[in-house]
């Protein structure tokens, strides 16, 4: 049998040339699991407010494992013992890291599943693999869990400055346009250095650390949460509520076989066993859109409309305000849908309803960016910045928005 050329290079329009450094990485991406990310947006449904927004999980991952081969570089230069089985593990942990995400990632994350976040599920496919792989994803594992003693390694997978956000920052900007996300991951990453087993930027790459967390602000606000992106996402986390309502009082739904089993069936993460694993490892962004390009013409006043809303874009309307929405206004929105449509109040909720989102560019409390001055000092960015935004960045920032239809349903 002729030999498969296992070291591939791909071409990425944001890093150019990315190579798969060994055998065992080229077998994972090839493998079922991580293929189905070619079929995950990485973004939602963003892509109806930025159409070039249609990239995917499989993009996201494959960008984070190319940093992950800078960072592992730049600190082996920097003295940094790392053996070639703490390599291995760390472009494995990073790549597999959102190998959980169901379809549309975050904005289905608790729909399909409830109360199982996508770590949870990634360490699930991580084990599978695992026993697949004859325990070669161990040390990755323990990595990713948090379990291996060598505390910066996480970091690398899972901080506030880790290959993760600078990639998705970095993407993100690139497929929607919006520049003003655009940071410089290699100046980052060439900064990076370790001290008492930590993760931290050397002094002379504060800057860079300012525009990320500047960046990362303006990337939530005007892309993460943009207005019309989060009506589509309550919407269709309406659409799976709804259907999994009518599912369970004994309507037959049109739908993939993954989809209705997830429609019929509350699963936790207890009963998340590997008939569940296999069956999740089906569903993606196609089985939902073909689900509601059926479901928008079923005799149900609500799904069907939902459905509709999403499929054609005929979003609801969005208002964002800085203080809470009041009560009457949303129950005079309410009482004029029941009338107008003949339809009860919990019906009417589906349409009508109110929330809040809030982000917070820097946690001071959690897992702080450290700077590393050249004395040997540790400080945190906050202080060793001279600029004073980076104290407001680090305040939480919570608005409140209320959707409601537009003239006609």
């Amino acid at each position: 049998m002729r030999k498969i050329n296992k070291l591939k290079i791909l071409n990425d329009p944001i890093y150019g040339f990315i190579t798969i450094p060994n055998s065992i990485i080229f077998d994972l991406i090839e493998h079922k699991y991580f293929q189905r990310l070619r079929r995950i947006s990485q973004m939602g449904l963003s892509y109806l407010v930025y159409p070039g927004a249609h990239h995917t999980r499989f993009h996201h991952a494959i960008g984070c494992m190319h940093l992950m081969q800078k960072a592992v570089q730049v600190l082996r230069f920097k003295g940094v013992k790392i053996s070639e089985e703490e390599e291995n593990a760390l472009y494995i942990a990073i790549l597999l890291h959102d190998i959980g995400h169901g379809p549309f990632s975050h904005a289905m994350e608790h729909s399909i599943v409830n109360g199982v976040s996508h770590e949870e599920i990634s360490v699930l496919f991580m084990q599978k693999l695992n026993e697949e792989f004859n325990g070669d994803l161990t040390l990755a594992i323990q990595i990713f869990k948090g379990d291996y003693h060598r505390k910066f390694m996480l970091q690398l997978i899972s901080s506030q400055i880790d290959m993760d956000r600078a990639d998705y920052l970095k993407r993100d900007s690139f497929y929607t346009g919006v520049s003003e996300g655009n940071i410089n991951s290699e100046r980052i990453i060439t900064m990076l250095n370790i001290k008492d087993d930590e993760l931290v930027i050397e002094h002379k790459g504060i800057y860079s650390v300012e525009k990320f967390l500047v960046a990362r602000r303006l990337m939530y606000w005007q892309v993460y949460l943009h207005k019309t992106s989060l009506a589509a996402e309550q919407l269709i986390i309406r659409v799976l509520k709804r259907a999994k309502e009518l599912s369970r009082q004994g309507v037959k739904l049109e739908a993939s076989k993954p989809l209705q089993f997830f429609l019929n069936n509350e699963i936790t993460l207890n009963e998340f066993d590997d008939n569940c694993l296999e069956t999740f490892a089906k569903l993606d962004d196609y089985d939902i859109i073909s689900a509601m390009k059926a479901w928008q013409h079923h005799d149900d006043f609500v799904l069907s409309n939902l459905c509709e809303m999403i499929v054609n874009r005929q979003l609801l309307k969005v208002k964002i305000k800085k203080k809470p929405i009041k009560e009457d206004f949303l129950y005079a929105q309410i009482n004029s849908l029941k009338e107008k449509y003949n339809i009860t109040e919990d019906e009417a909720k589906y349409f009508v309803f109110q929330g809040e989102i809030s982000n917070q560019a820097y946690t001071r409390s959690k897992q702080n960016i450290k700077i590393l001055y050249k004395s040997g000092k540790v400080e945190d960015v906050v202080k060793a910045s001279d600029q004073l935004n980076l104290k407001a960045l680090s305040k939480k920032v919570t608005k409140h928005y209320i959707c409601y239809p537009k003239q006609k349903l």
